[in-house]
C-alpha cells in the first residue's frame, strides 16, 4: 500500500496558472496538491535546476512538509538561450512584444522551454525532474489562453499552434512544465514510506 495515500503535496508558489496547470496533471494520478505562498528568495543562476533546489530547500526549512518548487525559462536559439533562467524578469519588463522585437528579421525562431520541478520532504529527499517543450517562437502573439510567453511558442507536434491557443488539458500533451510533473507524479506514487 501507498504510505502517501491521501496526502497532500504542497506546490510552492504566488503564480496560480502555474498552480492550476500542476493541479490539472497531478490531478490525472490521484495526488492532491496545495498552493503554499511562502516568501522564498530567488537565486540568481544561470540554471533552473539550481534555482529550484535552492528554492525548495528554503521553502522546508521555513514549512518542514512535503513540497514541490518548479521553475521554468524560454530558451531561443538565436539569443543565445536569452531569456533562460530570467524569463519571468524578462516577461514582466518587455513582455512578449519585446521577445518579438528582438527576434524581428530572425530566420532562426528555435527555442525550447525548461521546467525543473524539485520534490523535497522532511525526510531529507530531494530530487529534480526536468521537462522540455522544444518548438519555435510565432511571428505574433496568438491566444488568450495560458500565461507567460506561451502565446508566442509553438510545441512541435502542436499543428502550428501555440501554447496561448490551447486549452490547459491540450497544453499538457506538449508542456515542458506537464512532462517534469508527470516525472514527479510517477516517482511520488512509487513510494511506499511514509515522511
Amino acid at each position: 500500500m501507498n504510505m502517501f495515500a491521501g496526502k497532500i503535496i504542497f506546490m510552492v508558489t504566488c503564480n496560480i496558472n502555474k498552480f492550476n496547470e500542476a493541479r490539472s496533471i497531478l490531478r490525472e494520478y490521484n495526488i492532491s496538491v496545495a498552493m503554499l505562498k511562502l516568501k522564498i528568495n530567488e537565486l540568481q543562476d544561470d540554471s533552473i535546476e539550481n534555482i529550484a533546489r535552492a528554492r525548495a530547500a528554503e521553502a522546508l526549512s521555513k514549512v518542514n512538509l512535503p513540497l514541490i518548487v518548479e521553475d521554468a525559462g524560454l530558451f531561443i536559439d538565436a539569443l543565445n538561450g536569452f531569456p533562460g533562467p530570467y524569463s519571468s524578469y524578462v516577461y514582466r519588463t518587455i513582455g512578449v512584444e519585446g521577445i518579438l522585437r528582438l527576434m524581428d528579421g530572425c530566420d532562426n525562431r528555435k527555442a525550447e522551454f525548461r521546467s525543473a520541478v524539485v520534490f523535497s520532504s522532511p525526510n531529507g529527499d530531494m530530487k529534480c525532474f526536468m521537462g522540455i517543450s522544444k518548438g519555435t517562437i510565432s511571428e505574433e502573439v496568438r491566444g488568450e489562453s495560458g500565461f507567460g510567453f506561451d502565446p508566442i511558442f509553438k510545441p512541435e507536434g502542436g499543428g502550428g499552434r501555440t501554447f496561448g491557443e490551447m486549452s490547459i488539458t491540450e497544453k499538457s500533451l506538449y508542456s515542458h512544465r506537464a512532462k517534469a510533473l508527470k516525472r514527479f507524479a510517477e516517482y511520488y506514487k512509487s513510494l511506499k514510506r511514509s515522511f
